[in-house]
């Protein structure tokens, strides 16, 4: 009976390293399995993309014969650190790589944010002063004619001396754009662009209002103003596409185009102003179209 105690004692001694040994098997195996995973996460380039570890392993002298060698558990508890640290040194690159990917975000949802505000603040570059060339700006095509200037006098000014006659009337609309017209007409161009606008904002509704938007295109450009033409004419093709003076400020907007240098945007206008109102304009508005093209030796 002692001797089986013994024995059985004997048997529970052995078999305790055995089972911490199996215990740190399967968490060295885990910690390996997600040192693995991260790897591949971080670097998914393939094999050898890998992380060399912080802590390098210790080189050990070649043992002597006779001396003990370390114990399986011994072992496995300095590769269990080893991971260990090498988890935790990924997990601080990784969070410093995140931490600067947000502030990358920060910083273009900062620049985006100013950017939109600025266009939505509707204000356009615009030169101090346009470069004096002295490029001709092509005939008005037929069919586009404009209300008659107010009635001349002897001395050569509209009726009211040195001034400029409003008419009225009873269409406020119609009174205001005659009289931006006739202002431009007497080349007081400054004073015609302000009235134009005028009548363009005031009565965005009105008839008379592509007239007012074209007709102010055509003060800058006659004003030697071609990058303030350009933006003039373009604003009414989008804001009135259906109105009567549509195809027109497409037609002047390619001059002032050839005016800023710009043959291949002229190009494309031109070509626009075919494809959307071909069947609309008169036969007129096509040759003096096709003069134009040639001008701008389009395709």
């Amino acid at each position: 009976m002692t001797k089986w105690m013994l024995a059985a004692g004997a048997a529970m001694v052995l078999a305790l390293p055995a089972a911490a040994q199996s215990g740190l098997e399967g968490r060295v195996g885990k910690l390996e399995s997600e040192m693995r995973a991260v790897q591949r996460k971080v670097f998914p380039g393939g094999a050898g993309a890998t992380v060399a570890p912080e802590i390098a392993p210790v080189v050990t002298p070649a043992t002597p014969d006779g001396t003990p060698a370390t114990t399986p558990i011994a072992d496995l508890t300095g590769r269990v650190a080893s991971l260990e640290q090498q988890i935790a040194g990924m997990t601080g690159q990784i969070e410093q790589a995140q931490y600067r990917l947000r502030q990358l975000e920060e910083q273009f949802t900062a620049y985006r944010t100013a950017t939109d505000a600025k266009l939505a603040s509707g204000a356009a570059p615009v030169a101090a002063a346009e470069p004096s060339v002295t490029v001709p700006v092509a005939p008005r095509p037929a069919g586009a004619s404009e209300p008659a200037a107010a009635p001349e006098t002897a001395s050569g000014l509209t009726a009211g001396g040195e001034g400029i006659v409003k008419p009225s009337t009873g269409d406020a609309a119609e009174d205001e754009y005659t009289y931006g017209y006739r202002l431009w007409a007497a080349k007081r161009y400054a004073d015609a662009a302000t009235q134009l606008k005028k009548v363009a904002t005031t009565y965005p509704k009105h008839r008379r209002a592509t007239f007012a938007q074209n007709l102010l295109g055509r003060t800058y450009l006659d004003d030697n103003k071609p990058s303030l033409a350009s933006i003039a004419f373009y604003e009414n093709y989008k804001k009135y596409p259906d109105g009567e003076r549509a195809p027109e400020s497409l037609y002047y907007l390619g001059s002032a185009l050839l005016k800023l240098d710009k043959p291949a945007d002229a190009c494309k206008v031109y070509g626009e102003l075919l494809d959307v109102y071909g069947d609309k304009i008169t036969p007129a508005m096509k040759t003096s179209v096709g003069r134009a093209r040639t001008s701008a030796k389009c395709s």
